[in-house]
């Protein structure tokens, strides 16, 4: 289960990429700099969806 701290280092982790993705001038570091972003988003996510099914079935029980 994520935390509230976990969840913010995490965003503070993606916009870390963000800003060097844009300040990047290497076409291919700007590439993996996006894909990396777009991993962590995904992993953000699922562990979000996560939280509220867990939360959600618990609720239920």
């Amino acid at each position: 289960m994520m935390t509230e701290r976990k969840f913010r280092e995490q965003e503070v982790q993606i916009a870390r990429y963000r800003l060097l993705e844009r300040e990047v001038t290497d076409p291919l570091a700007a590439s993996l700099l996006h894909i990396i972003i777009l991993e962590l988003e995904a992993d953000l996510q699922t562990d979000c969806d996560t939280e509220h099914q867990s939360a959600a079935y618990v609720k239920h029980v």
